[in-house]
């Protein structure tokens, strides 16, 4: 395909993402008129390449941002490898909730939750993990039957499920997400699986309801004691008593602290609060009663998963990294000495003394979206 780049949409520190347009002669049953490519150079898109490969098995899950193809062009005596995106010119969930005023209302969180639940089956159904949901990777496009909706998009992060974690050079493994959203398990012991996908979900649903993040961490020193809050204690976020007896029970799902015991995103979309059909708590129990053992679920791969992603940024929140940073932790001990105060202590040390530069401040995803009316474009 031959195409034009536009302006920049938005930018990391390996990738930027532009929009794309198709020239003349390109068959536009294939390709939009408008799309977004994400790039990077050729010799550092091993983590974009995976991106594409994702999205390519992922293909005709209408809630998931599709792909249409990737290239190879050379810019300025520079080969850049380059994915080809759905352009969500609306944003995504967290420019929603900004313009919102801060929350939404809950006709529209059932909405936003039932849609990224059934992207979430799709991905897991496939055997992959997505390991970055939050409202900044939750895109609101068209679906194909010309209806609005959300997609989950950026896919930098995900793994197979069960994947074998391979160590850095140094002997360590690296944890993978943005800490607001992180599962209890990935902190504690690394674990990147499909239950972790699902208490992300968890975290973006109460921030639809709350208008701010599910935890409250009012500056960046207060990130390693978030962490172990979240990774070694009991406490869960605070579920608002406004909210209706079907979204607290949901969200209660979600924060399941034991991942064997967490509900997943085939249960979770019988619940009543996502249901299309109206179902009463009740009945949703005895549908899909809660888990009381490991025998309750499909077999998990407790299997610790490789690493080599950044912790990206918030917009929204004030616990941010560089995405050129990682958190880095040790090789774990023992699994049955997770739970005692020594591990833990240990455990978040190694979180702590990691490779993060600065949690104050964002060398990740800038938005800088223009209107489309706007567009300048420059040659290819």
């Amino acid at each position: 395909m031959e195409w034009t780049r536009g302006k920049p949409v938005g930018r990391g520190s390996f990738s930027t993402v532009s929009l794309a347009v198709p020239r003349s002669g390109c068959s536009i049953t294939k390709f939009p008129p408008l799309m977004a490519v994400k790039s990077a150079f050729a010799s550092k898109s091993s983590s974009l390449r995976m991106e594409k490969e994702i999205l390519t098995h992922l293909r005709g899950c209408p809630q998931i941002l599709h792909c249409f193809g990737d290239d190879l062009t050379v810019e300025n005596g520079n080969q850049i490898y380059n994915i080809f995106l759905e352009y969500a010119p609306t944003g995504s969930l967290a420019d929603l909730l900004k313009i919102s005023g801060g929350l939404f209302v809950e006709s529209d969180v059932r909405r936003y939750a039932r849609s990224i639940l059934r992207g979430l089956r799709c991905i897991h159904a496939n055997g992959y993990v997505h390991c970055d949901i939050k409202p900044q990777n939750i895109l609101v496009c068209s679906y194909p039957d010309g209806s609005n909706g959300v997609k989950i998009a950026d896919f930098g992060l995900a793994k197979t499920a069960g994947n074998e974690k391979r160590r850095t050079e140094g002997g360590v493994s690296e944890l993978r997400g943005t800490p607001l959203y992180m599962s209890p398990e990935s902190i504690a012991r690394n674990e990147h699986e499909a239950p972790a996908d699902i208490w992300a979900l968890g975290c973006a649903v109460l921030e639809m309801v709350l208008g701010k993040p599910a935890w409250r961490c009012r500056a960046s020193e207060e990130v390693v004691a978030l962490l172990y809050r979240i990774g070694f204690g009991e406490e869960v976020p605070e579920i608002p008593a406004e909210l209706s007896a079907e979204g607290r029970d949901f969200i209660e799902k979600c924060f399941i602290k034991d991942p064997r015991k967490r509900w997943t995103a085939e249960m979770l979309l019988n619940h009543p609060f996502v249901a299309e059909d109206t179902v009463s708590l009740s009945e949703c129990e005895k549908q899909s009663p809660s888990p009381r053992s490991a025998f309750d679920f499909p077999e998990w791969n407790s299997l610790r998963s490789s690493v080599s992603n950044s912790v990206d940024s918030s917009s929204s929140s004030p616990v941010s990294s560089s995405s050129s940073d990682s958190l880095t932790c040790c090789e774990e001990e023992e699994k049955d000495q997770s739970d005692s105060p020594r591990y833990s202590a240990s455990r978040i040390r190694e979180v702590a003394t990691g490779q993060v530069s600065n949690w104050s401040t964002s060398d990740g995803w800038v938005t800088v979206r223009e209107a489309e009316s706007s567009v300048s474009l420059v040659g290819q």
